[in-house]
């Protein structure tokens, strides 16, 4: 492979600079810090930095610099076996494929439901289950135990993210409902969707797109725990009857899908490194047709509903409630309060 040249300054932006903390931060990373004491031009002491991707390979030599006075140290090297650095950009590059894929998958996954439900009408209640813990155990290998850490240090985040999932969603469902006329039947539906609480296949997203992945994580089972008591008490409120809820069964459902593979994926990433390296190549995968399934069987299965004149009444109601859900949510997600520290 390439040699890979990295020069580091003495100057203090430099070494603040998230291009050289990044390297800190990798484990694979080796420093040297030279300093030369004596009189180079004003005199002092000048501090220098060089840093590796692997461990040092080849040579270094001193660069003098005219304007600032100051030496800096120049390190070259190759690593045979590859390098950390070009590891890391190609599962960047693997995301940002597969990210870009997500809506295609979805497109294509929701057309060959409705078009030939045998496709995905195989997919029993009892693989739906593992298919999503597939998916967050695709993303539990990624995790440390200090991204918990760090999102727990911010509760404030967690509580709006609550509020907003059973004060905003409720409410925004009531008004789409109400403002598009539906029957009594489909009223009610659609208001007990607004107050459940998010699906898991939104932590994936939020993988893909980048985003604070143990924090929703976090809010995704905080939010379905407080599911067992504030989805009755909310239908109860919103549509004048009780959904009954079993909150064993849905205690279950959370550890299936949610804890036990996102704790066995921390335990991996600790404590054997050498399966997730083996593992982490092909789960991208592995949760892209878990999607895939997670979406496509409730699809199938409820196909002669969703294509009746009345079904598809619902696609307009539904598409505004996203819409305007996703922007407010978009936008909840700037305040300042929100972004501090981040």
């Amino acid at each position: 492979m390439a040699s890979i040249p990295v020069a580091c300054s003495t100057h203090p932006r430099l070494q603040a600079s998230p291009l050289f903390q990044s390297h800190a931060r990798s484990r694979s990373a080796s420093f040297w810090r030279v300093q030369q004491r004596g009189s180079m031009g004003g005199g002092g002491a000048a501090s220098s930095f060089a840093c590796s991707t692997s461990q040092f390979r080849g040579g270094f030599g001193f660069r003098f610099h005219r304007r600032q006075g100051k030496f800096s140290l120049l390190s070259f090297g190759g690593d045979d076996d590859g390098s950390a650095v070009g590891g890391e950009a190609r599962e960047r590059d693997l995301s940002q494929l597969l990210s870009a894929l997500l809506p295609v998958v979805v497109a294509a996954t929701a057309v060959a439901a409705l078009a030939k439900p045998s496709t995905f009408t195989w997919v029993s209640k009892e693989l739906y289950a593992p298919a999503l813990g597939g998916i967050m155990l695709s993303i539990g290998i990624r995790l440390s135990v200090d991204d918990f850490a760090l999102a727990f240090k911010r509760p404030l985040p967690l509580t709006i993210g609550l509020i907003a999932q059973y004060v905003l969603k409720p409410v925004l469902g009531i008004l789409v409902a109400k403002a598009f006329g539906l029957s009594r039947m489909f009223y009610a539906g659609f208001v007990l969707t607004a107050c459940v609480s998010g699906a898991q296949l939104s932590s994936y997203a939020n993988f893909l797109s980048k985003g604070d992945v143990a924090l929703g994580i976090l809010l995704t089972s905080y939010t379905t725990i407080a599911s067992v008591i504030v989805t009755p008490l909310l239908t109860g409120l919103l549509i004048g009857s009780v959904v009954p809820v079993d909150a064993v069964a849905m205690s279950k459902s959370i550890l299936q899908v949610v804890l036990v593979p996102v704790t066995l994926g921390l335990l991996l990433n600790t404590y054997a490194k050498s399966v997730v390296s083996v593992l982490q190549p092909v789960m991208p995968f592995v949760a892209m047709i878990c999607t895939s399934l997670c979406i496509g069987s409730p699809l199938a299965l409820n196909r002669s509903q969703i294509l009746t004149g009345e079904g598809l009444r619902l696609v307009f109601p539904v598409l505004t409630f996203h819409v305007v859900a996703f922007t407010l949510g978009y936008w909840f997600s700037k305040i300042p309060s929100l972004r501090k520290n981040r």
